[in-house]
């Protein structure tokens, strides 16, 4: 048998180096019944653990992660999707019922496992009948040893938006595709939540320059966000880095992912808004209770006062079509093959959308 060649014994080596530092994270999660009341209405949520918000997932690119699901809600299937991770190789566990698994009974249990292969930030939810706006969505974080970015900032905080219902799923549903909304109108939230709150305080440092990763994990509604007096720089988008691009609002659609750094004010001694407010242009109409923002500060001082966010006329966001993609990535000029599909939006027999 002849030895292997030296490119051959550098490429195991290679290989077991990385298996050596790859680990096994994984998660315990038991999905039940929690009630909670994150904009002061009280309401039944989904939670993990009988906690919620739902705990963070987080592991590192060439991970291994497992997750063991027993559903105990009783009353509803589920499922978990990973937003973003291609799962090649892994299709059958990516969660979309129906499409590549079938539901969690009441009951019953899953054990996700599947390999991290791309870094970035993405969130885990529910794949089932439009089940995670009641509760069962939160943050997927992969870490990457071989990130761009990482000595331009000290710290790094998650920050998720989204809309809220009060009312359940289920009923919004039924109401949703039926003869009673004959032209599709999406049910309105009740109110936005950020962090799954309201009135977040986000505690920082002067001086320092943080990285927020920040995720619409809403059922619905779009959300501009700007931090006030401070200036964005976007490092990241749905799980692609770029090259840093200043804006000092951005838009993110419902389950959009960005990265941005933020560097604090040397002077500590005032506290600044960081606002989120929802597209109200996505909405066939808008209640006049309905109030869209969310507002959340940065808190240099906890003794100082929160200020209200001023008044803003008009939004502004960036153009995320200037974005370049940090690894040059050629656009791709031309198709091989071309399909055209015609959709049609219309109502079944039955008067349904």
């Amino acid at each position: 048998m002849a030895l292997p060649s030296l490119k051959a014994k550098i490429y195991i080596l290679l290989v077991s180096i990385s298996t050596a530092f790859a680990a096994t994270v994984t998660y315990d999660f038991n999905i039940t019944w929690v009630t909670a009341q994150p904009d002061g209405f009280s309401r039944p949520v989904i939670g993990i653990n009988n906690q919620w918000p739902i705990p963070h997932i987080t592991a590192s690119v060439g991970d291994r992660v497992v997750i063991n699901v027993m559903n105990q809600l009783g009353n509803q299937s589920t499922s978990l999707h990973f937003h973003g991770l291609y799962m090649n190789g892994t299709t059958h566990m990516d969660g979309a019922v129906g499409v590549s698994q079938c539901a969690i009974p009441a009951g019953g249990s899953f054990k996700y496992d599947f390999k991290i292969t791309q870094p970035g930030t993405y969130w885990y939810h529910s794949h089932n009948f439009g089940q995670y706006p009641d509760g069962l969505r939160g943050a997927l974080i992969i870490n990457d040893p071989e990130m761009p970015f990482k000595d331009q900032y000290e710290e790094e905080m998650v920050l998720t938006l989204s809309d809220w219902y009060h009312d359940q799923m289920p009923g919004l549903l039924k109401w949703f595709i039926s003869y009673a909304n004959p032209t599709g109108a999406e049910p309105v939230p009740d109110t936005a939540l950020m962090n799954e709150t309201q009135n977040l305080s986000i505690n920082v440092e002067s001086g320092k320059t943080y990285m927020f990763r920040i995720i619409n994990i809403g059922a619905f509604a779009g959300q501009y966000l700007w931090f006030e007096g401070h200036t964005m720089r976007i490092i990241e988008v749905d799980g692609i880095y770029t090259d840093p691009a200043e804006a000092e609002m951005i838009y993110l659609t419902a389950a959009q992912r960005y990265s941005v750094l933020v560097t604090t004010k040397d002077d500590a001694s005032s506290n600044f808004p960081v606002v989120a407010s929802m597209d109200l242009d996505l909405f066939d109409t808008v209640p006049d209770s309905l109030n869209p923002n969310v507002t959340g500060w940065l808190v240099y001082d906890e003794k100082a006062e929160l200020p209200t966010p001023a008044f803003v006329d008009s939004f502004d966001s960036f153009d995320d079509f200037t974005l370049v993609p940090y690894d040059k990535m050629p656009l791709l000029d031309k198709a091989d093959f071309s399909f055209n599909l015609d959709v049609k939006m219309d109502n079944l027999g039955d008067g349904a959308n």
